[in-house]
């Protein structure tokens, strides 16, 4: 784990316990980078999506950031996180088999209206939740295979511009290099622009399948 870390904050590997706080943080900045609770009919779509299956299917690949608060035995809120797979055309394979199943019995139909009308509509959220092939299409094979990792990475406000960003994907990509993996890719909302600022200072580069619509980068590991 790095050593640099503000002193207000703790970067640890994932635990089972930590499986609510980090479904709280994907649904708090799930908009954008902003707070999505109440965007959809059920703010757990959000994070059966794109947080719980990857600490379902590789918590060993997961880092949270917690907070150092006095007096707390549990060692502070999780604040932050990065969660990755090495591998992901297994992991597509393992969603097939084992999360599409879960996910459409858990989210059947389109809930009831919230009065809002997100972008991202619930509908388009239900229909990735059990097309894992997505992430597949998105990349041609020689991106796959330069960079068969992917990520996702969120922090509450509270933990923001302090260096932890850089800190958990340092700590990821540590990881990713340990097992041989050449390199990590994601994707982001485009109407989080201070996200691709954010990737552009790490060194994250367009990958030939990026389009605006559909951003995808890459780096290396190592």
């Amino acid at each position: 784990m790095p050593d640099d870390v503000p002193a207000a904050f703790t970067i640890r590997a994932y635990d089972v316990g930590d499986r609510d706080a980090v479904a709280h943080v994907c649904v708090c900045t799930a908009a954008g980078g902003q707070d999505a609770r109440g965007l959809y009919s059920d703010d757990a779509l959000m994070p059966d999506v794109y947080a719980l299956p990857y600490v379902e299917h590789s918590p060993d690949l997961a880092f949270v950031v917690t907070t150092d608060d006095a007096g707390d035995d549990a060692g502070g809120r999780v604040v932050g996180y990065v969660l990755g797979v090495a591998d992901t055309a297994a992991f597509v394979a393992w969603w097939e088999r084992v999360w599409t199943p879960r996910f459409r019995a858990a989210h059947p139909a389109v809930g009831a209206p919230t009065g809002r009308s997100p972008r991202y509509a619930e509908a388009d959220l239900l229909r990735d939740g059990a097309d894992p092939q997505r992430m597949l299409r998105s990349l041609t094979a020689a991106e796959l295979q330069a960079f068969p990792a992917h990520l996702h990475i969120d922090l509450l406000p509270e933990a923001q511009r302090q260096g932890l960003g850089r800190r958990l994907l340092d700590t990821l990509r540590q990881a990713l290099a340990a097992r041989g993996v050449p390199g990590v890719h994601l994707g982001y909302d485009p109407a989080n622009t201070s996200a691709r600022a954010f990737y552009d200072r790490y060194g994250f580069v367009e990958l030939p399948s990026h389009r605006p619509d559909a951003p995808l980068l890459g780096i290396a590991t190592s």
